[in-house]
């Protein structure tokens, strides 16, 4: 179980704090919508070496101990990479709607999907939104992601949350009980899919043009070395 505390900001502006006890975590992957697009992404991993799925989309289960809000997470080399994606948490007060990164060890990816998500921390910001205040217009989310390298800052994924399997279909599909998140997919990254160094880090944005507000997060790495 993992506890993590929301500010929960809703539709005019006010906000509460809410502490949610999270004891089940689940990542949906290859959960788009286009299946050009979900071709597109399995294609960059199997660049990696990533074998196809047997179905799409999938459910992978991990600990409920991954969910961050730190600033720095550690990792164990340099070929880990985050991933902008909606997440989705039952709390005692409803359904809220947040952004994290589905942090994944690309070399460990090729070997099993899910072990790679289980070695590493999943990163989700403080900021969160009532989904009621936009399941109405869920499709005109948009999530973007920049990648800071060496002090330079690029985007890294950028588009439409409508490109993806929307969040009622993943609740039908996987439904969330209380304390239970879920990590609701993500987009193509822009340039390819690159492993991140010490120091390096991932700002996250989940915004809404309907009521004009963003969702932010941001984190950087601090990369553990690999003793032979």
């Amino acid at each position: 179980m993992q506890q993590v505390s929301f500010n929960v900001v809703d539709r005019s502006g006010g906000s509460r704090a809410e502490i949610v006890e999270v004891n089940r975590l689940t990542i949906a992957g290859w959960a788009g919508r286009d299946q050009a697009a979900i071709e597109h992404h399995i294609a960059e991993l199997a660049e990696l070496g990533v074998k196809r799925p047997s179905t799409t989309p999938c459910f992978y289960r991990l600990g409920a101990e991954l969910l961050t809000q730190a600033e720095q997470i550690d990792v164990v080399g340099v070929k880990s990479s985050g991933e902008a994606e909606c997440v989705l948490v039952h709390s005692k007060a409803g359904l809220l709607v947040s952004v994290g990164s589905d942090h994944t060890d690309r070399e460990v990816e090729a070997y099993g999907v899910t072990v790679s998500k289980q070695i590493c921390p999943k990163p989700v910001a403080r900021d969160a939104w009532r989904f009621d205040d936009v399941s109405g217009h869920w499709d005109q989310l948009e999530l973007r992601a920049y990648a800071v390298t060496n002090g330079e800052r690029r985007v890294y994924q950028q588009g439409s949350v409508a490109s993806l399997l929307p969040a009622a279909d993943l609740l039908t599909r996987a439904p969330l009980a209380q304390g239970a998140a879920m990590f609701c997919g993500t987009l193509a990254v822009q340039g390819g899919i690159v492993g991140m160094a010490d120091g390096d880090a991932l700002e996250l944005e989940l915004h809404d043009p309907v009521l004009n507000r963003t969702l932010r997060h941001a984190y950087r790495v601090r990369a553990l070395p690999i003793v032979e």
